[in-house]
């Protein structure tokens, strides 16, 4: 008699740069029961019946904006499979530009920020956050990169702010949510970060890669330890 167990769930992680990978949710995610398969977005063809389909899909961050569909058409296809998840109640989670498009695939608008956000500094919980799985995060310090910010959608909660960004993180039910800043970064992969971002950190007064560096060694790990404990208790709630 075979005893193989379940089959394993599939999660699709729509990826924009390499280096902004799944980072601390891989193993959590991989410990529910899910096989990750990574879609490079813009390199990838578009597969809208395997976006539709998986079990969860997870849409990363990248240096793009959600509104920039004219640049990189790649951003429609994923707003309109958002849209599609989201109104079917699919478990849906996005960071960064992923959740800029959640927002966006759910009438809510993207535009750019006041000022660039860029470091490790702790968020805000709204008493709807500290009641969830982002209680983990409280009073932790964690990564925050981007220039843009969404509206909370009509029918989410706002779960975190921070004075630059009101709207942090949202959740739309049990089976989706967003985060504005980087919960699953976790300091060990950050040198391709500053690699990648070299541009973007020679522009910003003040910003500083030896000091990005030296707080993602000393704060990255307890960050993304919140972070893993963060994401497995919501994925322990999909579906309840």
């Amino acid at each position: 008699m075979s005893n193989s167990g379940p089959p394993m769930r599939k999660a699709l992680v729509i990826r924009h740069v390499h280096f902004e990978d799944l980072g601390a949710f891989a193993d959590p995610i991989e410990a529910a029961g899910y096989r990750i398969r990574y879609h490079e977005a813009g390199l990838d063809p578009w597969q809208g019946e395997a976006f539709a389909e998986a079990d969860l899909t997870v849409v990363l961050g990248g240096p793009v904006g959600a509104y920039e569909d004219a640049l990189y058409p790649f951003l429609a296809d994923e707003r309109e499979g958002l849209r599609r998840r989201l109104s079917a109640g699919r478990p849906t989670l996005g960071i960064c530009l992923g959740a800029q498009l959640m927002a966006s695939a759910l009438g809510a608008r993207v535009a750019p920020g006041p000022a660039k956000e860029i470091g490790w500094a702790p968020v805000a919980l709204t008493e709807a956050g500290r009641a969830g799985p982002l209680r983990h995060l409280d009073n932790v310090p964690v990564l925050h990169w981007h220039g843009d910010g969404f509206a909370c959608p009509a029918g989410a909660e706002r779960l975190a702010s921070t004075e630059i960004c009101p709207n942090q993180a949202f959740a739309l039910g049990s089976h989706a949510l967003g985060f504005q800043f980087h919960p699953e970064a976790d300091g060990r992969g950050f040198e391709r970060w500053l690699i990648g971002h070299a541009v973007e950190i020679a522009g910003v007064p003040g910003l500083s890669v030896a000091d990005l560096r030296a707080d993602a060694q000393r704060l990255g790990p307890t960050a993304s330890e919140a972070g893993r404990r963060c994401i497995a208790e919501w994925l322990a709630g999909l579906g309840r």
